[in-house]
């Protein structure tokens, strides 16, 4: 357990070792907190560690089936009352499912902080998965399911995924299908909770008006208790493999003005040395400005796209760096091939000194503004955690963003950067 340190912050100071309280109890939950007093509220927010990469494969979405029921009612307490003490005290929880993780989020006044915790515990522990809720909520998840078949971005995002990563859960929608979320009962919800919930790396962060030796009290007092049975242990996750040819896909959805385009490749892991380097380099492929490079050529200058820019996303088995695109289906061809003619160069010659300069700029100035409210704090203290990316990680940014140079830019851009063996994906109407 790290020491802990009351402290006033302001605005512009970065969490860092001196002032984050991290504490790990005997059933392996990991607890850290950060104090601010200069409002009288919380934010709590944390995950288990309880993933779609568990969903059975026909039965895909099952995870974030069961983290969207957690608050349908406990053993001890309907959806109602939960509903009514958080209204009561104007706090908020909720839970979302991705590949790795089980999240939950919420915030109340500090004085409210054991009621939170209460509420938390109680969801994790002991839902009971009323047969009313689960059918009204099974409904909603078909019928946001039906929507999705019809929104092109949302189906451009699931094929490219699933192209890219193949048979990595990173390959597989967290929601499911319709025809796997049919599948699955309330019995199955019961059971899986049964399985996979436990206390083990669990991790809850908690910023605001509160000192850290009551977080740890509070949070040790509702689920310190919680055991950790015989845990069924979950299957090694394939590997993800580079794609050795561009594989092209358009998927034919009637009735829409503007076609969705996505295309792109594998990037680094989110722990990766090179991931810094990849990401400032994205930012003047595609996100700087007027959307970077990319924003500036296909939509600026040629006129065929409404809006066009890059991403680079990581996680911790893999990433993926993607252009996307929205295009009159007359351009769709041409915004291709000016996309390509600009991965070209960009993997050809270093960015400008300029380009890379300007960028180090936006990254270091906007990290104290994406500190200033406890949310942000947290949910930066818990990304430091999940990443394992170490406590005194934005106290180093600032060097390791300036020593970053357009020649190591280079480098990692023709690394993961190869447009001959892209994954391209659009969807839309067909011409």
């Amino acid at each position: 357990m790290t020491p802990l340190h009351t402290f006033s912050t302001t605005q512009q100071s970065l969490p860092g070792p001196e002032d984050i309280a991290r504490k790990v109890l005997p059933n392996g939950i990991t607890i850290l907190s950060r104090s601010n007093f200069n409002s009288p509220s919380v934010v709590l927010t944390g995950y288990a560690a309880v993933g779609s990469s568990l969903d059975p494969l026909d039965k895909l979405g099952l995870v974030h089936f069961t983290a969207s029921a957690l608050t349908r009612g406990t053993l001890t307490q309907t959806f109602q009352t939960i509903f009514d003490k958080l209204e009561s005290a104007g706090a908020s929880l909720g839970f979302g499912a991705s590949v790795h993780n089980t999240s939950f989020s919420g915030r109340a006044l500090a004085e409210d902080l054991p009621l939170l915790v209460e509420l938390l515990a109680d969801c994790l522990r002991h839902p009971s998965f009323p047969q009313e809720y689960f059918q009204r909520l099974q409904t909603q998840l078909l019928t946001s399911l039906s929507i999705r078949a019809q929104d092109t971005g949302e189906m451009v995002d699931i094929t490219f995924d699933k192209l890219l990563f193949g048979d990595h859960p990173y390959g597989r929608p967290e929601d499911g299908y319709i025809e796997t979320i049919q599948k699955i009962s309330r019995t199955d919800l019961v059971q899986f909770h049964h399985d996979y919930y436990h206390p083990k790396n669990l991790v809850i962060v908690v910023v605001g008006a509160i000192e850290a030796q009551t977080v740890f009290d509070v949070i040790e007092g509702a689920l310190g208790n919680w055991q950790n049975p015989p845990q069924i242990q979950p299957d090694v996750l394939p590997p993800i493999l580079p794609l050795t040819q561009t594989v092209r896909r358009h998927l034919d959805i009637a009735g829409k003005s503007q076609t969705d385009l996505t295309m792109g490749m594998l990037g680094p892991k989110r722990k990766s040395p090179d991931f810094l380097i990849a990401s400032l380099g994205n930012n003047v492929l595609g996100q700087f400005g007027m959307m970077g490079r990319i924003g500036d050529a296909v939509r600026e200058k040629a006129g065929l796209a409404y809006d066009a820019s890059t991403s680079l996303n990581a996680w911790i088995d893999g990433g993926s760096w993607e252009v996307s695109a929205g295009v009159n289906p007359v351009n769709l061809q041409k915004a291709i091939d000016l996309i390509l003619q600009e991965l070209r160069t960009f993997i050809r010659e270093p960015v400008t000194a300029s380009e890379l300069s300007d960028s180090q700029a936006n990254y270091i100035g906007r990290l104290p503004l994406s500190l200033e409210s406890n949310a942000g704090v947290a949910n930066s203290i818990l990304n430091l955690e999940r990443f394992d990316l170490g406590l005194d990680y934005y106290l180093r940014y600032a060097d390791r963003v300036r020593a970053v140079t357009p020649e190591a830019v280079l480098e990692v851009a023709r690394k993961y950067i190869h447009p001959e063996s892209l994954v391209i994906v659009s969807a839309g109407v067909s011409l």
